[in-house]
């Protein structure tokens, strides 16, 4: 049995046509604009190209988009004067600092500088508790990614098995909270867990999160199981630079009932969540009804 084709390229597509329709009744019905500002320290070569491509998301949807560029070596001090400025900016409703951050920031107090509100990564401490005990929070945008393709596969969650490979503060705990609030039973998997093998055969539901490239064969996945792969791992094979999930997909793919692709799959979906939160957040901060089939 051929696994079905989880195209996160055009879910994502449809995401942003959502989010362009919501940028547009803000606009006509209440002369508001959402706005995103990015901040990105240094130079990393990586992140100036996801920088660019989410500027050019946030425009093509109708949205503002504010990037400040800051030298790698900008104070602690300068960044969180900046940070500050933009969560006082009624015009800015998400606020995202690039990751990661040059050695001598402290991530962590950067991430809890951001407003909670504005806070359209999810990273916050204050959003973080909020998703884990079931209140209105910001999600992180690669989960609810996953969640939103999940829900369009199978309609209700309810009662499946669900085994996250990956215990990140990024991806792996926020999808097992996620999961959980769908009503699955939810086991967090990880380098430590005994018979990692006989865990993940059990599951409905694997979402792989280790960064480790094609470490899930096809004889761990539970026929018509449904996989959702968040690994984005480059590998050399043949003479040749390659893109690789955590998955073995061509063998898993015989067994699932369906899987996402590296590239293709759940990459696209995270700068479209992106410009959802943004978007979930600007109604929040207007105390309008938020965007539906946006949100988790």
């Amino acid at each position: 049995m051929a696994a079905n084709i989880i195209d996160g390229k055009a879910f994502a597509a449809t995401v942003r046509e959502k989010v362009a329709g919501h940028v547009t009744r803000l606009k006509e019905e209440h002369g508001i604009t959402p706005g995103l500002a990015v901040v990105l320290v240094g130079e990393d070569p990586a992140s100036q190209v996801y920088v660019r491509s989410k500027g050019k998301q946030t425009v093509e949807v109708g949205m503002n988009s504010f990037e400040h560029k800051l030298d790698a070596a900008t104070s602690e001090a300068d960044l969180l004067a900046l940070i500050d400025q933009l969560n006082n900016d009624p015009t800015v409703h998400g606020i995202l600092v690039q990751m990661p951050l040059p050695k001598h920031l402290d991530e962590d107090l950067v991430i809890n500088s951001i407003a909670p509100q504005k806070d359209v990564d999810g990273f916050h401490i204050s959003n973080v508790g909020l998703l884990a005990t079931g209140q209105k929070s910001m999600v992180p945008c690669t989960p609810l990614g996953c969640l939103m393709m999940l829900r369009d596969y199978h309609g209700s969650l309810s009662g499946m098995d669900a085994v996250v490979i990956g215990r990140s503060n990024i991806v792996g705990k926020p999808m097992a909270q996620l999961l959980l609030g769908e009503s699955c039973t939810v086991t967090i998997a990880h380098s430590r867990t005994k018979d990692l093998p006989d865990v993940v055969r059990r599951a409905d539901i694997v979402v792989a999160a280790v960064g480790r490239p094609e470490m899930v064969p096809a004889d761990w996945i539970k026929e018509g199981a449904t996989v959702i792969d968040v690994g984005i791992n480059r590998i050399e094979r043949d003479g040749k630079k390659k893109l690789v999930g955590d998955v073995d997909f061509a063998p898993c793919a015989e067994r699932a009932g369906a899987i996402t692709p590296v590239p293709g799959g759940v990459g696209p979906m995270t700068i479209a969540c992106l410009l959802a939160n943004t978007v979930t957040a600007c109604c929040r901060a207007n105390n309008l009804a938020e965007p539906e089939g946006l949100t988790a």
